[in-house]
């Protein structure tokens, strides 16, 4: 069984470096798996799915191809494409899975998450968290105008880089008890998340076992993807050669 993991792609049209990077990896490193997984910020935004970002047709192409290739794919909502559909994923054959979800891997229970629950220092992106995760909030976004939608989440992108910036570093890493509490509360002995883009291993001591604690990365020229297969687990980036296109 081989199984991938990847997160904090941030796919965008003013960005071809990671929609190159993406292409490799579904052309040249994703195939033949049999689990892909999408932990959330595969878009940089997400207004709905019907208004999906233009230009990355190619891909989307790219990903029904390797689930019709036997490839069972999964997508998990992150603090970017919360909005993604049951429209986008039967477009491309994917499961939509809850915002934590637990498996058995290899024998060992995991949990997948995208990660930024896990922030609990930073209160003021919590409460905006709560906020456009509620439903009637989402129903009230998706029934304005493409135009208005898209105006929205310039107004969100351009608030959260300003409050991003002047945060200090240690408030929007994850809180180690907020860490420990989950994995004990779903009973885990491997946490995989995305979000933070500090890509690691760390180890998470529990009561009765050792866990771990996998941070995927974020990409631009160059990506990263987690590859677990036979009990082994990898935490991997590649770089795709200069002569490699979308094309």
């Amino acid at each position: 069984m081989r199984r991938l993991f990847i997160s904090d792609l941030h796919l965008q049209p003013e960005r071809p470096d990671i929609s190159r990077a993406f292409h490799y990896f579904l052309s040249h490193i994703a195939p033949p798996c049999d689990e892909l997984y999408l932990l959330g910020d595969i878009f940089e935004y997400w207004i709905g799915d019907d208004a999906p970002l233009p230009g990355l047709e190619p891909l989307l192409r790219q990903l029904r191809d390797l689930v019709d290739q036997g490839t069972r794919l999964y997508f998990m909502h992150g603090n970017r494409d919360f909005l993604v559909g049951h429209d986008l994923m039967a477009q491309l054959g994917a499961t939509l899975l809850p915002e934590q979800h637990r498996l058995i891997i290899d024998g060992e229970a995991a949990l997948l998450l995208h990660g930024d629950e896990l922030c609990t220092d930073d209160v003021d992106y919590q409460a905006f968290r709560a906020q456009v995760r509620d439903s009637q909030w989402q129903q009230a976004f998706l029934s304005k105008s493409v135009a208005e939608r898209i105006a929205v989440a310039r107004q969100l992108r351009e608030a959260s880089q300003q409050q991003g910036a002047m945060k200090q570093e240690a408030i929007m890493d994850v809180n180690p008890q907020a860490v420990a509490d989950i994995m004990d509360r779903h009973d885990v002995e491997l946490l995989i998340h995305g979000h933070t883009h500090r890509p690691a291993r760390h180890a998470q001591p529990r009561q009765d076992a050792r866990g771990e604690r996998i941070v995927l990365g974020d990409w631009s020229e160059s990506g990263w993807y987690l590859e677990i297969r036979d009990g082994k687990r990898e935490l991997i980036r590649f770089t795709p050669p200069p002569e490699c296109t979308t094309q």
